[in-house]
């Protein structure tokens, strides 16, 4: 389900994302340079409860955060090499740790997440209004039952009921 958002927007979006993710969700985030994530990222983490400032691990692949309602395990795999290489860190044992793992760049490794995880690509949209809206899709992959739960407790069900919807070309 696709949704266009401000800034604004996409942090109660992460607050609610935060308050509904529960142990061992996988959250993967998607997107170019700049569309969002770790905006999304730091909101989620304050949200859930981490008290300090999320970092970027981006050369560290991943940074435990254990303050929070639950663990949180912020992956940035922006310089992997190879998908395969997410196993060199512990990655199995971070996915299925009880917590919750947040993962920019997930489209890097996407041959090696779970079954089940939470999906979400930031775009730009391109036109003269729109600097400061993105278009988010959101998908719970592999359970259908818990996507519809998910977009209805986070707001996206009445994805068409958007401010945004007349601003530039549409594409859905």
């Amino acid at each position: 389900m696709k949704k266009r958002m401000s800034f604004e927007e996409i942090d109660e979006f992460a607050k609610k994302m935060a308050d509904y993710a529960t142990e061992n969700t996988v959250i993967a985030l998607i997107g170019d340079l700049g569309t969002g994530k770790t905006t999304f990222s730091k909101t989620f983490a304050k949200a859930f409860g981490i008290k300090e400032n999320l970092k970027s691990p981006t050369f560290n692949y991943v940074l435990e955060y254990t303050d929070g309602r639950l663990p949180l395990y912020h992956f940035d795999v922006y310089r992997m090499g190879s998908a395969e290489e997410i196993y060199e860190i512990g990655y199995e044992d971070y996915i299925n740790n009880d917590g919750v793992a947040l993962i920019e760049w997930a489209n890097i490794i996407e041959t090696e997440l779970p079954k089940k995880y939470i999906r979400i690509e930031f775009s730009y949209i391109y036109c003269d209004e729109c600097e400061n809206i993105r278009e988010i899709e959101l998908e719970y992959i592999g359970d259908t039952k818990k996507e519809e739960e998910m977009l209805e407790y986070v707001g996206f069900s009445n994805w068409y009921i958007n401010k945004y919807r007349d601003t530039g070309p549409l594409w859905w």
